[in-house]
Protein backbone atom coordinates (compact mmCIF):
# COMPACT_ATOMS: atom_id res chain seq x y z
CA UNK A 1 0.00 0.00 0.00
CA UNK A 2 2.84 2.39 0.83
CA UNK A 3 4.32 1.85 -2.65
CA UNK A 4 0.94 2.51 -4.27
CA UNK A 5 0.47 5.73 -2.33
CA UNK A 6 4.00 6.84 -3.21
CA UNK A 7 3.29 6.20 -6.90
CA UNK A 8 0.11 8.26 -6.73
CA UNK A 9 2.01 11.14 -5.14
CA UNK A 10 4.76 10.84 -7.75
CA UNK A 11 2.23 11.06 -10.61
CA UNK A 12 0.57 14.13 -9.11
CA UNK A 13 3.87 15.87 -8.45
CA UNK A 14 5.10 15.10 -11.96
CA UNK A 15 1.95 16.62 -13.44
CA UNK A 16 2.34 19.72 -11.28
CA UNK A 17 5.97 20.11 -12.33
CA UNK A 18 5.07 20.00 -16.03
CA UNK A 19 2.37 22.63 -15.57
CA UNK A 20 4.75 24.89 -13.63
CA UNK A 21 7.25 24.70 -16.49
CA UNK A 22 4.45 25.37 -18.96
CA UNK A 23 3.50 28.49 -16.99
CA UNK A 24 7.05 29.74 -17.29
CA UNK A 25 7.33 29.32 -21.04
CA UNK A 26 3.97 29.15 -22.81
CA UNK A 27 1.86 32.03 -21.53
CA UNK A 28 2.56 34.39 -24.44
CA UNK A 29 1.89 31.67 -26.99
CA UNK A 30 -1.39 30.69 -25.35
CA UNK A 31 -2.40 34.36 -25.43
CA UNK A 32 -1.41 34.56 -29.11
CA UNK A 33 -3.47 31.46 -29.92
CA UNK A 34 -6.48 32.87 -28.07
CA UNK A 35 -6.20 36.19 -29.91
CA UNK A 36 -6.05 34.36 -33.22
CA UNK A 37 -9.23 32.41 -32.43
CA UNK A 38 -11.07 35.50 -31.21
CA UNK A 39 -10.06 37.51 -34.28
CA UNK A 40 -11.34 34.70 -36.49
CA UNK A 41 -14.69 34.42 -34.71
CA UNK A 42 -15.21 38.18 -34.64
CA UNK A 43 -14.72 38.19 -38.42
CA UNK A 44 -17.18 35.36 -39.03
CA UNK A 45 -14.69 32.52 -38.99
CA UNK A 46 -14.70 29.32 -36.96
CA UNK A 47 -12.38 27.08 -34.99
CA UNK A 48 -11.75 23.60 -36.43
CA UNK A 49 -10.16 21.12 -34.02
CA UNK A 50 -8.83 17.59 -34.56
CA UNK A 51 -6.61 14.87 -33.12
CA UNK A 52 -6.47 11.11 -32.46
CA UNK A 53 -7.38 9.10 -29.37
CA UNK A 54 -7.02 11.19 -26.22
CA UNK A 55 -6.33 14.17 -28.47
CA UNK A 56 -9.67 13.55 -30.18
CA UNK A 57 -11.28 13.81 -26.76
CA UNK A 58 -9.46 17.11 -26.18
CA UNK A 59 -10.63 18.37 -29.59
CA UNK A 60 -14.22 17.56 -28.72
CA UNK A 61 -13.78 19.06 -25.26
CA UNK A 62 -12.66 22.41 -26.68
CA UNK A 63 -15.41 22.47 -29.28
CA UNK A 64 -18.05 21.60 -26.68
CA UNK A 65 -16.91 24.36 -24.31
CA UNK A 66 -17.28 26.95 -27.09
CA UNK A 67 -20.48 25.73 -28.74
CA UNK A 68 -22.07 25.10 -25.36
CA UNK A 69 -20.74 27.17 -22.48
CA UNK A 70 -17.65 27.45 -20.34
CA UNK A 71 -18.48 29.91 -17.56
CA UNK A 72 -21.05 32.25 -19.11
CA UNK A 73 -24.47 31.92 -20.64
CA UNK A 74 -24.02 33.46 -24.08
CA UNK A 75 -24.50 32.85 -27.79
CA UNK A 76 -22.93 29.71 -29.20
CA UNK A 77 -19.43 30.18 -30.62
CA UNK A 78 -18.42 28.68 -33.96
CA UNK A 79 -16.27 25.61 -33.28
CA UNK A 80 -16.29 22.07 -34.64
CA UNK A 81 -14.29 18.91 -33.91
CA UNK A 82 -13.52 16.71 -36.92
CA UNK A 83 -13.61 13.57 -34.77
CA UNK A 84 -17.33 13.12 -34.19
CA UNK A 85 -18.92 12.09 -37.50
CA UNK A 86 -18.50 8.31 -37.56
CA UNK A 87 -19.90 8.02 -41.09
CA UNK A 88 -17.44 10.56 -42.46
CA UNK A 89 -14.52 9.07 -40.53
CA UNK A 90 -15.20 5.52 -41.70
CA UNK A 91 -16.10 6.35 -45.29
CA UNK A 92 -13.06 8.57 -45.76
CA UNK A 93 -10.81 5.97 -44.12
CA UNK A 94 -12.27 3.25 -46.36
CA UNK A 95 -12.11 5.22 -49.60
CA UNK A 96 -9.03 7.41 -49.15
CA UNK A 97 -7.10 6.00 -46.17
CA UNK A 98 -6.96 7.02 -42.52
CA UNK A 99 -4.35 9.69 -43.23
CA UNK A 100 -7.09 11.68 -45.01
CA UNK A 101 -9.81 11.60 -42.33
CA UNK A 102 -9.18 15.18 -41.20
CA UNK A 103 -7.87 16.79 -44.38
CA UNK A 104 -10.90 15.64 -46.41
CA UNK A 105 -13.30 17.17 -43.89
CA UNK A 106 -11.21 20.32 -43.70
CA UNK A 107 -11.32 20.63 -47.47
CA UNK A 108 -15.12 20.49 -47.30
CA UNK A 109 -15.77 23.04 -44.54
CA UNK A 110 -12.61 25.11 -44.06
CA UNK A 111 -12.17 28.60 -45.48
CA UNK A 112 -9.77 31.49 -45.27
CA UNK A 113 -10.29 33.24 -41.96
CA UNK A 114 -10.85 30.05 -39.98
CA UNK A 115 -8.39 28.65 -37.43
CA UNK A 116 -7.35 24.99 -37.43
CA UNK A 117 -6.16 23.67 -34.07
CA UNK A 118 -4.27 20.39 -34.39
CA UNK A 119 -3.61 18.21 -31.34
CA UNK A 120 -0.93 15.50 -31.31
CA UNK A 121 1.24 14.52 -28.35
CA UNK A 122 4.05 13.43 -30.69
CA UNK A 123 3.44 16.04 -33.35
CA UNK A 124 3.92 13.34 -35.97
CA UNK A 125 0.44 11.87 -36.53
CA UNK A 126 0.21 11.62 -40.35
CA UNK A 127 -3.49 12.52 -40.56
CA UNK A 128 -2.97 15.57 -38.34
CA UNK A 129 0.09 16.78 -40.25
CA UNK A 130 -1.70 16.30 -43.58
CA UNK A 131 -4.65 18.37 -42.40
CA UNK A 132 -2.37 21.17 -41.21
CA UNK A 133 -0.55 21.16 -44.55
CA UNK A 134 -3.87 21.52 -46.37
CA UNK A 135 -4.97 24.25 -43.97
CA UNK A 136 -1.93 26.29 -44.95
CA UNK A 137 -2.79 25.83 -48.63
CA UNK A 138 -6.34 27.04 -47.94
CA UNK A 139 -5.14 30.15 -46.09
CA UNK A 140 -6.33 28.86 -42.73
CA UNK A 141 -4.30 29.90 -39.67
CA UNK A 142 -2.95 26.98 -37.64
CA UNK A 143 -2.21 26.23 -33.99
CA UNK A 144 -0.58 23.03 -32.76
CA UNK A 145 -0.81 21.43 -29.32
CA UNK A 146 1.97 18.90 -28.94
CA UNK A 147 4.76 17.58 -26.70
CA UNK A 148 8.29 18.71 -26.03
CA UNK A 149 9.81 17.98 -29.44
CA UNK A 150 6.89 19.35 -31.42
CA UNK A 151 7.51 16.71 -34.06
CA UNK A 152 6.62 17.59 -37.63
CA UNK A 153 3.91 19.98 -36.44
CA UNK A 154 6.52 22.39 -35.09
CA UNK A 155 7.52 23.46 -38.58
CA UNK A 156 3.99 23.40 -40.01
CA UNK A 157 1.87 25.52 -37.68
CA UNK A 158 1.76 29.26 -37.07
CA UNK A 159 1.82 28.72 -33.29
CA UNK A 160 3.29 25.62 -31.65
CA UNK A 161 2.21 25.08 -28.03
CA UNK A 162 4.66 22.35 -27.07
CA UNK A 163 4.21 20.99 -23.55
CA UNK A 164 7.61 20.51 -21.86
CA UNK A 165 7.31 16.75 -21.36
CA UNK A 166 7.95 13.49 -23.20
CA UNK A 167 5.28 11.61 -21.24
CA UNK A 168 1.98 11.18 -23.12
CA UNK A 169 -0.18 11.31 -19.95
CA UNK A 170 1.55 14.48 -18.72
CA UNK A 171 1.26 16.10 -22.15
CA UNK A 172 -2.45 15.29 -22.37
CA UNK A 173 -3.07 16.66 -18.87
CA UNK A 174 -1.43 19.94 -19.89
CA UNK A 175 -3.41 19.99 -23.14
CA UNK A 176 -6.62 19.74 -21.10
CA UNK A 177 -5.48 22.73 -19.05
CA UNK A 178 -4.71 24.71 -22.22
CA UNK A 179 -8.18 23.81 -23.55
CA UNK A 180 -9.74 25.36 -20.44
CA UNK A 181 -7.55 28.46 -20.60
CA UNK A 182 -8.35 29.03 -24.27
CA UNK A 183 -12.05 28.46 -23.59
CA UNK A 184 -12.06 31.08 -20.85
CA UNK A 185 -10.15 33.71 -22.80
CA UNK A 186 -12.15 33.28 -25.99
CA UNK A 187 -15.47 33.23 -24.17
CA UNK A 188 -14.67 36.35 -22.13
CA UNK A 189 -13.53 38.23 -25.24
CA UNK A 190 -16.64 37.30 -27.20
CA UNK A 191 -19.05 38.00 -24.33
CA UNK A 192 -17.50 41.40 -23.66
CA UNK A 193 -16.91 42.18 -27.35
CA UNK A 194 -13.22 42.77 -26.74
CA UNK A 195 -11.60 43.70 -30.03
CA UNK A 196 -8.26 42.16 -30.90
CA UNK A 197 -5.69 43.30 -33.42
CA UNK A 198 -5.82 41.28 -36.62
CA UNK A 199 -2.66 39.23 -36.54
CA UNK A 200 -2.49 38.24 -40.24
CA UNK A 201 -1.84 34.67 -39.13
CA UNK A 202 0.65 35.96 -36.55
CA UNK A 203 3.31 37.03 -39.00
CA UNK A 204 5.00 38.80 -36.07
CA UNK A 205 5.52 35.51 -34.20
CA UNK A 206 8.76 33.76 -35.26
CA UNK A 207 8.14 30.33 -36.81
CA UNK A 208 10.58 28.65 -34.42
CA UNK A 209 9.02 30.15 -31.30
CA UNK A 210 7.45 27.54 -29.02
CA UNK A 211 6.70 26.77 -25.41
CA UNK A 212 9.65 24.49 -24.66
Amino acid sequence: MAELLAEIVREIQESIAVKKELAGGATQLIADAARLIVASMQSGGKLIVFGNGGSAADAQHLSAELVGRYRHNRKALAAIALTTDSSALTSISNDYGFDSVFSRQLEAIGKTGDVALAISTSGNSPNVVRAVTLAKELGIATVGLTGRSGGKLRGCVDICLSVPSDSTPRIQEAHSLIVHILSGIVEDAMVNDVRVIETSKLSTVPKDKDAA
